[in-house]
């Protein structure tokens, strides 16, 4: 049976690499991104800032509308702008809040009425393990990807009823576009890492379509590393 999956931030990285596993499976993925790209194979592809609740409810909206009840939201949608807090600007700090942390709130209440309703479904949020270890320079993007742990927390409580699932998954260092430009850092801090390499979007993509599958649905409110064994469990 094809279930119907939302996907922000899917044009690219590790949103493109779930888009494809769903799309691999059978399912109707609809992607959600700024630039209304997607992978070759979604069933629609529409172009909205997560940050503007509007926006998302509607393109939720007409998710629903052409695919019936959502059964699994994967919000991936996130930006950094890096800086060290005492010269971070008020701009960096908002920009990286409102993709992150405001876009996940405002992604998870504009499905939660039609999996409430259907008494079923997956919500996964794509944290990170920046806010358990602690980045330099990461006050806003840590400090966005822990708040989305007490909102999946909080979610996890109030859906449990309706036998509706929330998790986050929290990636170490993946070899993406928001990583390519470290350069040599980037083997640096590969080294670093247990298994000895940088982790790739299929590996989040596999745990995705765990927590996303009947095999699943006994876990909830759990936060998930897939990091190499970098935070060592969190």
């Amino acid at each position: 049976m094809k279930r119907h999956v939302i996907i922000t931030g899917a044009s690219r990285g590790i949103g493109a690499a779930i888009a494809e596993m769903f799309i691999a499976d059978g399912d109707n993925v609809v992607a959600l991104s700024r630039s209304g790209f997607a992978p070759a194979g979604c069933g629609l592809s529409l172009a909205v800032d997560v940050a503007a609740s509007a926006e998302v409810t509607a393109a939720v909206k007409t998710a629903i509308d052409t695919y019936g009840p959502v059964d699994v939201l994967v919000v991936n949608a996130g930006v950094t702008h890096d800086g060290l807090a005492m010269r971070m600007t008020d701009d960096q700090w908002r920009e990286v809040l409102a993709t992150n942390l405001d876009g996940g709130f405002f992604s998870a209440r504009a499905v939660l009425g039609s999996m409430v309703k259907a008494r079923s479904g997956s919500i996964i949020f794509i944290g990170s393990v920046s806010p358990f270890m602690g980045v330099p320079g990461q006050a806003n993007y840590g400090a966005a990807k822990a708040g989305l742990v007490g909102l999946a927390r909080s979610l996890a409580k109030e859906v449990a009823s309706r036998s509706i699932t929330v998790n986050v998954i929290a990636p170490g260092l993946v070899d993406t576009d928001m990583t390519s430009g470290l350069g040599n850092t980037l083997e640096q801090m590969s080294e670093m890492i247990p298994l000895g390499r940088i982790g790739l979007p299929a590996d989040i993509a596999g745990v995705v379509g765990f927590l996303a599958s009947n095999h699943a649905r006994y876990i909830t409110g759990a936060v998930i590393p897939v990091d190499g064994g970098l935070a060592l469990g969190l």
